[in-house]
Parts: C-alpha cells; structure tokens; sequence
C-alpha cells in the first residue's frame, strides 16, 4: 500500500542505492537471481544458527538487495516484460522459503502455511485479474502488499529478541508479527477479489 501510494518517492529511493550497480553494467536479471541466491542463504543459515535477530537482519539486506532489480533495468534502460515476469517469479518463491525457514525453526507450520497461502493469494488475486481485463497496475494500493508484509517480518525478526510479550499473546513477537501477516494477507486478498469482481463486471457491461 506505501508502496503503491508513494511510487515517486520510493523509486527515487532505490534508484540512489541502485546507481552503483548500474554503473557496475551488471544486469537486472542477474540482480533478481543474486537476490533469490541471498535469501536462500539467509534461510538456510536461520535453520542452523536460530538466530532471530541475525534473519532479520540477514533478510532486510536481501530484500533491500533484491529490490533493485527494477531500478537498474530502468537506470540502464533494460526493462523487459521477461525481467518483470522473472522477478514477480522469485518474489513469491523468496517469501515461500522465508516462512518455511520460518515454520521448520520454530514448528509454526499453521501459521506459517497461512501467511504464505495469504501472500501468494495477494499476487495471485491482482495477475489474474491482468489475465480477463487490462488493468493499471498502479491502482491497487491494498493493505498489505510485498513491501508491507516484509517490513513485519523483518521488523518482527529483529525485534523479537528485544520485546517480551505476554504468554496468552503467544508469548513471541515473530508469532504475533507472522499471525498479523496471516490474516491481514487474507483480507487483502479478499479486498482485491472484490475490486477485481468490480471491474470486471464493469468491463463486461460494456462489452
């Protein structure tokens, strides 16, 4: 949603912290894979050393990284609808490992299924609608987008260690941050089930 709503401001952001690589004349898509190649590290590392603190940490670095695949391609002039499919790609196969690394760390496997099946549903919801109507993709600025859902469980991660909370709460800040995530996913999945039930009957009429 802060994504969607303050694009200028966030795009001149990442194109700041993406000019050296432009420069570097790397490629969008190798950034996207070396983002993909970062994550996976991060989540295998997670499982040994159970660090909550250090994922978080290791996390928004990679995401931070991975996020300036776009900004290269536009620094560079090298988009491609190739390089937008193949980052929409591994944004999902990115956020499956992390609450996999998630649930299998801390046997959360109910919670964890929810918040993946809730961020996979958010994307699904708004690509197929871009399947029966065209649709502007900068007009969905849904509660909890991508950049939402990550800055929680970033936050929630690097938090945690610090943050007590009551045991009837669940008695861990990630717990609480992966359950938000859980639910707020699936209410922005219906949110965009019903914009998209909206337009495309209003498509349909004209038809």
């Amino acid at each position: 949603m802060l994504d969607g709503l303050h694009r200028e401001v966030t795009e001149r952001f990442w194109h700041g912290l993406a000019r050296p690589l432009a420069r570097s004349g790397i490629s969008p898509n190798a950034v996207t894979w070396i983002g993909l190649f970062l994550i996976l590290t991060n989540c295998a590392a997670y499982t040994q050393h159970r660090s909550n603190l250090w994922f978080g940490v290791g996390l928004s670095l990679s995401f931070m990284f991975d996020a300036l695949d776009g900004a290269v391609a536009r620094l560079t002039g090298r988009t491609s609808k190739y390089g937008g499919y193949l980052d929409a790609v591994i944004d999902r196969y990115q956020e499956i490992a992390a609450y996999l690394a998630i649930a299998y760390v801390n046997d959360w496997w109910a919670v964890s299924f929810l918040a993946m099946s809730g961020s996979l549903m958010v994307s699904y919801n708004k690509a197929r609608t871009a399947m029966e109507i065209a649709v502007d993709n900068r007009a969905w600025p849904d509660l909890m987008e991508r950049f939402e859902r990550i800055f929680v469980l970033c936050a929630a991660l690097i938090l945690d260690p610090a943050i007590p909370i009551p045991a009837f709460l669940g008695g861990s800040l990630l717990l609480a941050g992966v359950a938000a995530i859980a639910v707020l996913s699936h209410v922005t999945a219906i949110q965009r089930f019903l914009r998209a039930r909206a337009l495309i009957l209003d498509a349909t009429k004209k038809d």
